[in-house]
């Protein structure tokens, strides 16, 4: 072999003569999300992996190649993303946001499950819209599992969207990680506005009285009560809402320091570097960008801002009720955006009222939330599953 033909062998095996034009757009779409990750630090934990699996994949496909025979090997990532085929990697991080969520703010003030509950409308006005997306427009093929799985990104829950998809529409799963992630990254950007559109100056402007103490007690039975509660009505909520039990039962116990150290850090953090980068992997350009995508994208966003205006709008019929007392805006936090949806609610708040401080107000619909879209994706499985 001469050296010509070495170095025309060099270059038909290189990445270049096998990139196409919906490569090229999904590498700028990897580089445009690890500029947010890095500069904007919007959601960076999980957008710089999932912008990363995004550029490996669009550079060389074969890292998600499944093995071709038994004694053959596949790509690297294909086997990080059986965690999220199997639906592993979800609950395993609900095990780390449970060792880090104090639901004291929620025992404290348990009328704020009322507005985690209404924040979920957007899953279900989502759900509703796919569906008549899809009949309008059979050639999308949204059917009744991928209308479900669209409507759970407005729960703005990263892990559950991607365990329902992974249940529900598996080909759509990076489609609706990626929506997920994007919204939940982009919380400062959505909320504000619709949280202004729908509350006067005043009723922003308005201080709560300062929560009850919680007992140690009420916060070790509550993650019991809850599991024996919803998993007996939900069977099917056991995976997500279990593990995060489970994750805040061990904090609360106060005796096992060092599985809630292992929980919240190390198992969460090595969970989330497999996640995000085998999600990311799976946008393959020529697999990702169509118009299902599009429209997952759009409704997506629509369920989030429903989602956001659902619970601020339950807020004011509380302010009403409670004779002004309850500040409508904390119900923007019932989206389960932890802790960023209570952080820009007291944002907002302290922006009109710089002595208002609403964070421990908002968490309380916060961590409902979480919990709501968990009861949310076990309504879908029980139905749909």
């Amino acid at each position: 072999m001469d050296l010509l033909d070495v170095f025309s062998d060099l270059v038909t095996q290189s990445g270049f003569t096998n990139l196409n034009i919906y490569n090229v757009i999904m590498v700028l779409v990897s580089l445009i999300l690890i500029y947010l990750a890095i500069k904007k630090e919007y959601e960076p934990l999980l957008l710089l992996p999932i912008g990363f699996g995004i550029l490996l994949v669009n550079l060389f496909p074969g890292i998600m190649a499944p093995p071709p025979d038994a004694e053959t090997s596949g790509g690297l990532l294909y086997y990080l993303s059986q965690g999220n085929k199997l639906g592993i990697f979800p609950p395993l991080i609900f095990v780390g946001v449970g060792a880090l969520t104090d639901f004291g703010p929620l025992l404290a003030n348990p009328k704020s499950f009322l507005l985690g509950a209404a924040a979920q409308f957007g899953i279900f006005f989502a759900f509703i819209a796919a569906i008549v997306v899809g009949d309008l427009f059979p050639g999308l093929e949204i059917t009744e599992q991928v209308a479900a799985s669209i409507g759970i990104i407005g729960g703005a829950d990263g892990p559950t969207a991607i365990y329902i998809a992974s249940q529900l529409a598996e080909e759509h799963l990076p489609a609706i990680a990626v929506a997920a992630y994007s919204y939940m990254a982009m919380v400062p950007i959505i909320q504000p506005p619709i949280m202004r559109l729908f509350t006067t100056k005043e009723e922003r402007m308005i201080q709560m009285e300062q929560l009850r103490p919680v007992s140690k007690l009420e916060k070790i039975l509550f993650p019991i009560i809850v599991s024996l509660l919803v998993i007996l009505v939900l069977p099917d909520t056991a995976p997500l809402l279990g593990m995060l039990m489970f994750g805040n039962l061990i904090k609360e116990s106060g005796v096992v320091r060092n599985l809630v150290d292992t929980a919240s850090n190390a198992l969460m953090y090595i969970i989330v570097i497999f996640l995000g980068l085998s999600v990311g992997a799976s946008a393959e350009g020529a697999n990702f960008l169509n118009s299902t995508t599009l429209v997952i994208l759009g409704l997506g966003l629509v369920a989030f801002c429903i989602g956001t205006a659902t619970g601020v709008l339950f807020g004011k019929i509380m302010h009403k009720l409670s004779g002004g007392k309850v500040n409508p805006l904390i119900g923007a936090a019932g989206v389960s955006a932890v802790p960023m949806a209570a952080r820009i609610v007291q944002k907002v708040g302290s922006e009109d009222n710089p002595n208002n401080f609403l964070l421990m107000h908002a968490m309380g619909p916060n961590v409902a939330g979480v919990i709501g879209s968990a009861v949310s994706a076990g309504v879908f499985l029980a139905i749909f599953g």
